[in-house]
């Protein structure tokens, strides 16, 4: 892969060389599409990157300004990669999590289906299905299962934690280094998902209305999150780097387990229990569920404790025996997005063998 420009190595630049516009606009879309992608279990931000063309030179930047090295082209990728994913993350995280909270057995379907697309991107990769292959792919395998069985109920909607925050952010953030894997899956069986994205949402409701305190308090979310995403991105990006180029088949069999197994904890047919009055709620008794108006004119349901206020996103969940209606739908819709993550990653390698041949910008 040539370097993004065609300045020698071993000089250092003093003008930024030409083509850095067209530089930032693909890693700005890159990193737009990327900073969806973190939004939605299942989608990888890495497959994203790909998809955009960029991926190499993201990872290159990556390494490259870790170890303080500093060159036009890296800084431009980089810079434009984060800017674009976050205003995608502070924008549609709001929209994202209303739908996991009130349609779940759709998006979690969805979910599935964008999981499973990720599996014959990186079965190419892996490719041949070596012994080291089969037992990465166990041990990646075995180690969702875990995560799928032992993870509390109402896990998607788990609370505030700093410690599990921060190590969401390392498991987000590492996840988007390497395609195939999701952040936001990631996330979802920590039982971090809704309670950052909701921290985003009320955090960006605050700032809009001037309500700088109110904005202020969701720094305990931001803080071990944003710590952890930093290690996650400098730390486990170059670990990543030297175990593919080191041991590329157990690496990569691990990362085609980790895909197979993350099914498992998306089984859709789930919905938020409503309260009663007397249930436990965050360690505090209910004392009066509540119909409320919201924001876009329709209605929302609001647990009373002794403690304060419980949204829904904070409900336990149960499971539910679907309709034969939902259950077909279900099927389609894992077919859709299995559909559309094959199509990303077709597109993707397309690109990269361009730029192998010297087409990319």
């Amino acid at each position: 892969m040539p370097d993004a420009d065609d300045t020698p190595r071993s000089a250092p630049e003093s003008a930024p060389p030409a083509g850095l516009p067209i530089l930032a606009l693909r890693s700005g879309i890159g990193g737009l599409l990327m900073g969806l992608a973190n939004l939605v279990p299942g989608i990888s931000g890495g497959t994203m990157l790909v998809a955009a063309g960029i991926y190499p030179r993201f990872i290159g930047a990556i390494a490259e300004l870790s170890v303080l090295r500093f060159r036009w082209a890296s800084i431009v990728t980089l810079v434009s990669v984060v800017v674009a994913a976050a205003v995608a993350i502070v924008l549609f995280a709001e929209p994202v999590k209303d739908l996991v909270v009130t349609q779940r057995w759709v998006m979690y379907s969805i979910f599935i289906g964008l999981t499973l697309g990720g599996v014959p991107l990186v079965w190419k990769m892996a490719r041949p299905a070596t012994p080291a292959v089969w037992i990465g792919a166990a041990a990646g395998l075995a180690l969702m299962a875990v995560l799928a069985f032992v993870q509390p109920d109402g896990a998607a909607a788990g609370g505030r934690n700093h410690f599990l925050l921060f190590f969401a952010g390392i498991a987000g953030a590492s996840a988007m280094i390497l395609p195939g894997v999701s952040g936001a899956y990631l996330l979802l069986i920590l039982g971090q998902y809704i309670p950052i994205l909701a921290s985003i949402e009320r955090g960006k409701a605050a700032a809009m209305s001037g309500d700088w305190a109110a904005a202020a308090a969701e720094l305990h979310t931001y803080i071990p999150v944003g710590l952890g995403v930093v290690i996650g991105v400098v730390g486990v990006s170059n670990l990543i780097k030297v175990l593919l180029a080191r041991f590329p088949q157990p690496t990569l069999g691990v990362l085609l387990g980790l895909l197979v197994g993350a099914v498992l904890g998306l089984y859709p047919f789930q919905r938020p229990t409503e309260p009663a009055v007397g249930d436990v709620l965050r360690g505090s008794p209910v004392t009066l569920v509540e119909t409320r108006a919201d924001d876009h004119g329709g209605e929302r349901l609001i647990a009373i404790t002794q403690a304060g206020e419980v949204e829904i996103e904070d409900w336990p969940t149960e499971y539910f025996r679907p309709t034969p209606v939902q259950a077909v739908s279900a099927l389609g819709l894992v077919a859709a997005g299995f559909g559309a993550t094959v199509t990303i990653g077709l597109l993707g390698r397309g690109r990269e063998e361009n730029a192998r041949n010297g087409g990319g910008a």
